[in-house]
């Protein structure tokens, strides 16, 4: 088998494109928006509604990664790198997940659903009072130098070593 299953391959791309969203949406826009302004409730819905999306979705794509039959693990040309790699999609498994948890924890503490949705109530002065916000924070660190590292991984595959790993991520049939 060469191929991830099909339903792999478009959680991959769209949980990217969410997750991409996701930490644009907070670190460029909401992380610089002070809580006073009116504007930051309307920010803060879709961020989290993106943010319970990604989790729905990500409970989804583990299960289908787990109850698949998927490639053999990509050769980086080293066998550290080659492990490296493998958890390293780990590593993405798990960190996507704490960051939309964490998001979940301080949407709770915050009580950030009556304000957003329900309009009850204004913003806290900050959040940085609740602790889930520090994970959340660290976490979202974590989780752009991870995705910088696999889409470097994915292009030295691609052009350097020309291995046609991208294929593997793609849709076509899984031979």
């Amino acid at each position: 088998m060469t191929r991830y299953h099909p339903v792999l391959v478009a959680l991959h791309w769209l949980i990217a494109l969410l997750v991409l969203m996701a930490l644009v949406a907070g670190g460029a826009v909401l992380e610089h928006m002070p809580n006073s302004d009116p504007e930051k409730v309307a920010a803060l819905g879709p961020h989290m509604v993106i943010g319970i999306a990604i989790l729905a979705l990500m409970l989804v794509r583990l299960a289908v990664r787990l109850l698949t039959q998927t490639p053999l693990p990509a050769d980086a040309g080293h066998p550290l790198l080659t492990q490296a790699g493998h958890w390293a999609h780990w590593a993405l498994y798990a960190l996507v997940l704490a960051m939309a948890l964490s998001g979940v924890a301080l949407s709770v503490q915050a009580g950030l659903p009556g304000i957003v949705f329900g309009g009850e109530g204004t913003l806290p002065e900050s959040f940085d009072v609740y602790s889930a916000r520090a994970v959340h924070g660290a976490v979202a660190s974590l989780l752009m130098l991870l995705v910088a590292a696999h889409v470097a991984a994915a292009l030295y595959h691609q052009f350097l070593r020309r291995d046609g790993l991208f294929r593997r991520m793609w849709f076509g049939a899984r031979g």
